[in-house]
């Protein structure tokens, strides 16, 4: 979250220019501006937070703005400095430091988890369409299959898959939008790896392998107003605007517009996607007040939406064909419209002690039309299709409140945080899970596109009404020692979670667990810091289905439980992070051989245990050379599986092993600069079937691009150009819910940015 600089600790500096006087600087946390001012010589001492800047050369030239004040009769050139969320590592692609939940902004060197927050910068040059684009692209600990133009964002972290609803907006779950998430209203997207449930309350659906949280643009000081024009293969053209100003005698009052729209034919054949997106974030901050206001209105709409296919031990897997083939009906379309709005209001009651509060609200309306399930049914590739649709509306409320302290005893310092959380959800859904009269449809994965008939009217009848109620109070503190060379981080957090269904007859179940959390780091010294933690995450406990014997049972919430050692290496413009973990998850299945009444007992009684090792780093080690990627070895295992059938077999979807590197050269070119890029990203082969008899071979896929900077009239313009996939390789990947999806093709895009 932008913010003013502001209040943290005391610091006490001596003015050469007027040795007379001595002056009290504070340092920072908060969010407001501490100016300190020499008397003879109108010295200006500017100190930036340490959660949000080391010096203040790092904050760009945009970010600052000479205004004039008087003191003692003078008048001197005064800066409001706003750095959004931190500072940057050289090359503008990572921030130095993240949100780390509750415990608030922390720097890289001092965060006892593997993190990483990417900039609007990155999101801007990267082109990303959305999140998955932004965070899968060179972290080798995010996994997706590729594919374009299905109904949500796909991607697993640390080899557990990670739900679009659980992304939170500026710390706050349930505001973003339900499927997929357009980048072009926020300043930084962050990861966090590893469950949350202490840090961030558990997520509304459940993801435990790592946290993504979106931090919204707010104004800086520099009046902002960019135009971008957009292309992207085959057809679809679009543009973004950019507005920011503040107002006001200090400038205390920020106004933050972005504007989207992107419509045309899609790099898959048959398909077209339709994007629309406004923001609008507006910011107070006085001296000791903050409030922040966040609103937004998207639309997402894509005709010939993918599915998927099943493939069977039977027929085993097929070759793949084009890469733009569209396997499913060229009229099938998923629409989902979103809306969402923020409040946050903050209060410094001292130095040590400030308050917040925090609301928002959303809405989704949902659309799907098209195949529900397709069928690979020999070894031509004959296609069997069925055909359903689906709608929901769902609305959701959330709110968290707490407070932020610190204090000192003895030789230990304390930071310390408590906070209570709530999330409320309620949905209806309709539809077909097989639409009458419109029976499967045959056809051939090598040539699908001629043969698939009608497009059934949408009339989807209402299923069922469900209600989710998730409620928290954590707490945590913060020890420091040895001049803050050691760092324990202890915490507890209790939550309560509630859910009902229309057509499930047993009253509100409401089930209470306790997720603690410890994390310890040492700064070996001011370059490497070494770091351990232990934390857990929460998922809602499953319900038996009406098939098994204790049908209606709705279990407690199941913990996972995250192990995790790391080193953290920062040499200044370039960055290592290298951390082995182990996750263990529950699971649920229905137990044939506990019968009762003929029927089997559901239970709450299998594991995944994913094992891995991460290599990581960005920056610049060289001058106008940038680098991103890293490795992962992954081990996910699969065990206490039903009758022990599958134990120690390798989880569906996840290559053990991952590669990427993404390569960027600033060329001298006057009167500007020319940037090539390239990026490479290697996986090894994924399973298919948890009984480990079908999987699909690993790739490597290229991508390279190209961008020039200079200015035209005065004004800074920004030509984009990048090719993804370039070799337009074909290849299977696993999406949610079935066996096999084409990759995206070959995909070009193009983009200029004018600052007027």
């Amino acid at each position: 979250m932008n913010k003013y600089i502001a209040k943290d600790k005391v610091k006490k500096i001596e003015c050469a220019a007027h040795k007379k006087s001595s002056f009290m600087l504070n340092r920072i946390t908060s969010a407001r501006t501490a100016l300190l001012f020499g008397s003879a010589l109108g010295t200006l001492f500017i100190c930036v937070p340490s959660a949000y800047a080391e010096t203040v050369s790092d904050v760009s030239q945009n970010e600052t703005q000479e205004r004039t004040t008087a003191t003692d009769g003078l008048t001197l050139p005064v800066i409001r400095l706003r750095a959004e969320n931190g500072t940057v590592y050289a090359g503008g692609q990572v921030a130095t430091s993240s949100n780390i939940g509750f415990l608030g902004s922390k720097k890289f060197l001092d965060t006892p988890f593997n993190t990483i927050s990417y900039t609007d910068k990155y999101i801007e040059d990267k082109q990303a369409k959305d999140i998955t684009e932004v965070i899968a692209s060179t972290d080798p600990s995010i996994y997706t299959n590729g594919a374009s133009g299905g109904w949500s964002e796909n991607y697993y972290i640390r080899g557990f898959a990670a739900s679009t609803n659980d992304m939170s907006m500026n710390g706050l779950f349930g505001i973003t939008p339900f499927y997929r998430t357009s980048p072009e209203m926020f300043s930084r997207v962050e990861v966090l790896k590893g469950p949350s449930a202490l840090l961030n309350g558990m997520p509304p659906a459940g993801s435990v392998g790592g946290a993504v949280n979106l931090v919204t643009k707010y104004a800086a000081d520099e009046p902002l107003a960019r135009l971008t024009a957009t292309y992207m293969s085959d057809a679809q053209f679009g543009g973004h605007v950019d507005l920011g100003r503040r107002f006001g005698e200090n400038k205390e009052f920020g106004v933050r517009i972005n504007g989207m729209y992107r419509d045309g034919d899609a790099a898959v054949n048959d398909q077209a996607k339709e994007n629309r997106l406004f923001s609008l974030g507006l910011d107070w901050q006085g001296e000791k007040a903050r409030i922040f206001v966040d609103a937004y209105d998207a639309l997402d709409h894509v005709d010939g939406v993918i599915r998927g296919v099943n493939a069977s031990t039977a027929v085993g897997i097929p070759k793949p064909p084009k890469a733009d083939t569209l396997l499913s009906p060229d009229w099938g379309f998923v629409e989902t419209k979103d809306k969402g709005a923020m409040i946050r209001g903050e209060y410094d009651f001292s130095d040590q002690l400030t308050a917040y509060a925090v609301y928002g609200q959303s809405k989704t309306e949902y659309k799907y039309n098209g195949a529900i399930v397709g069928t690979i049914t020999d070894s031509i590739g004959t296609l069997n299709t069925a055909l359903g649709q689906l709608a929901f509306q769902v609305d959701k409320k959330s709110a968290d409140a707490g407070f932020k302290g610190k204090f000192e005893t003895g030789p230990v310092k304390h930071q310390w945080v408590a906070n209570a959380t709530y999330y409320n959800h309620e949905q209806d859904d309709y539809g077909y899970r097989s639409t009458p009269g419109f029976g499967p449809i045959i056809t051939n994965i090598y040539d699908p596109n001629p043969n698939w008939g009608p497009e059934p009217p949408f009339t989807s009848p209402f299923l069922y009404h469900t209600t989710l109620s998730i409620s928290s109070i954590g707490l945590a503190d913060t020890l420091s020692f040895a001049q803050d060379k050691v760092q324990l981080t202890l915490g507890l957090r209790q939550q309560t979670v509630k859910a009902t269904n229309s057509v499930n007859t047993l009253p509100e179940n409401g089930k209470t667990a306790t997720t603690p959390g410890a994390a310890l780091l040492i700064k070996a010294t001011d370059k490497i810091s070494v770091y351990a933690n232990y934390i857990e995450g929460l998922t809602r406990g499953e319900q038996a289905s009406a098939a098994t014997s204790n049908a209606g049972v709705i279990f407690p919430p199941q913990k996972t439980k995250q192990k995790e050692l790391g080193l953290k290496a920062d040499l200044g413009t370039f960055a290592h992070t290298l951390s082995a973990f182990e996750i263990t998850k529950p699971s649920s299945y229905s137990d044939a051989s506990q019968l009762v009444n003929d029927l089997p007992t559901f239970v709450s009684d299998g594991e995944q245990r994913n094992r891995g090792v991460e290599w990581s780093f960005f920056g610049s080690p060289i001058e106008h050379v940038r680098l991103m990627g890293g490795f992962t070895y992954l081990d996910p295992e699969l065990t206490n599986t039903q009758n022990g059938t599958n134990d120690g077999h390798t989880a569906i979807a996840l290559p053990k092993r991952q590669a990427k590197l993404g390569v960027e050269w600033d060329t001298q070119v006057a009167p500007g600069t020319l940037t090539l890029s390239g990026n490479i990203n290697a996986v090894s082969r994924q399973y298919i079937n948890a009984e480990n008899t079908l999987s699909v071979p690993g790739r490597t896929l290229l991508d390279v691009g190209a961008r020039y900077s200079t200015k035209v009239a005065n004004h800074p313009v920004t030509f984009r150009a990048n090719i993804y996939n370039l070799t337009n390789k074909a290849y299977w990947a696993q999406p949610q819910l079935t066996n096999l999806a084409l990759g995206a093709p070959r995909t070009y895009m193009l983009s200029a940015s004018y600052d007027f």
